[in-house]
């Protein structure tokens, strides 16, 4: 076997390839979008590369057939938080062959020594969470938009080199058709009209104002977890504006206290149906696809990411945004599933939410570290 570096036109095309090789025959896989992975790798489009760094590899059998590929990454603002100096691994595909995985996960491991790291996570991406993050264990469907998804056989790959499970991001279902709880209705109503409370969904024309008020709260939401790193305006400006494609306006919400943004919610149409006919490819004629597959609509949605300022925690406004969202969704008669995904399971008051709303088990991924011991 041999282990080739990406580094031109013909191997970052054949890095796209492999993935479409791997899952020929698997009817649930949905191929993610060229362009999207390409963005990764890209400087100007992550804006991860201007305190990190990034490289791959495919791997080909003795005939020369692609067989694999894998991404070994940094992220300087993370990877020195831990016990040990951690890098990442990710966008990992194999054959049904651990030989094969061993020596992907050694070229990624290598990197990574050399360039002072003595763990990896894996796999995740090179950029936020929202996507290309984690190892599929359970509740293998069709993904959503953005979501991981892998044999069944990758599994055994991750345990058997060593890697060890850092916590389980959870994905929940729930029917839009069938009523809230009565008492998650009552008390969301009940938050969702008390003075002072008020509820705007996002606009794209004042995209900036938006991602202001959603760093805000992002950061006082989410300093309290471990190795939290705080996010940029940059990074979700970048993020607002990719999603722009497959925005509804009226599926994302925020919430305000007197004025001051305190809870949000980030709720995409999922991209996957229309983009499972295109086999990755946004040229021309995928282009034209899209349009017509975004026209005819689409079923599911996705709740990207949910935050709430400490200070405005256990007021009952995530209840109240759901319950604000419903009265635009349920008029549409449009939508029937919604996805909420994915919550670490060392976050007891978002799984909870998801309880009290009525949501039922959907999907299991894992993020795992290898700790490297030579």
């Amino acid at each position: 076997m041999v282990i080739t570096e990406v580094n031109d036109k013909a191997t970052r095309k054949a890095f796209l390839d492999v993935a479409r090789v791997i899952y020929k025959n698997d009817e649930n896989w949905v191929c993610p979008l060229d362009n999207d992975v390409e963005a990764i790798f890209d400087p100007a489009k992550n804006s991860f590369h201007k305190h990190g760094k990034i490289t791959r590899w495919l791997l080909a059998d003795d005939n020369g057939q692609i067989i694999g590929r894998v991404a070994a990454f940094i992220n300087e603002q993370k990877a020195y938080n831990y016990e040990q100096p951690t890098g990442g691994m990710g966008f990992f595909e194999c054959i049904n062959d651990e030989k094969a995985a061993f020596l992907l996960f050694d070229t990624a491991k290598k990197w990574l020594q050399d360039n002072g790291m003595q763990a990896m996570d894996g796999p995740i991406n090179f950029g936020e969470n929202d996507s290309f993050w984690g190892l599929l264990v359970e509740g293998f469907t069709s993904p959503s938009y953005g979501m991981n998804y892998n044999h069944a056989y990758y599994q055994a790959f991750f345990e058997n080199y060593g890697f060890k499970t850092l916590y389980a991001q959870i994905t929940n279902h729930l029917n839009i058709l069938k009523p809230f709880p009565e008492r998650f209705r009552k008390i969301a109503s009940w938050v969702a009209k008390k003075p002072g409370y008020e509820f705007k969904h996002l606009k794209a024309k004042e995209i900036e104002k938006f991602a202001a008020d959603f760093i805000e709260i992002y950061n006082d939401a989410w300093q309290g977890f471990e190795n939290f790193v705080p996010i940029t305006y940059e990074t979700i400006l970048e993020s607002f504006k990719k999603m722009k494609p497959l925005m509804d306006e009226k599926l994302i919400w925020f919430a305000y206290v007197n004025g001051e943004p305190a809870s949000f919610n980030i709720i995409l149409p999922d991209a996957n149906p229309m983009l499972k006919p295109l086999n990755g490819k946004l040229d021309l004629i995928g282009k034209l696809k899209f349009l017509y597959y975004r026209w005819k609509g689409v079923t599911r949605m996705r709740a990207i990411v949910m935050g709430t300022k400490q200070k405005f925690q256990n007021h009952g406004l995530e209840s109240a945004l759901f319950i604000t969202l419903g009265e635009y969704v349920l008029p549409l008669v449009q939508y029937e599933e919604l996805e909420l995904s994915w919550v670490g399971d060392f976050n007891d008051k978002m799984i909870a939410l998801h309880a009290a709303m009525g949501s039922v088990f959907g999907k299991r991924h894992l993020t795992m570290r290898c700790v490297f011991k030579d």
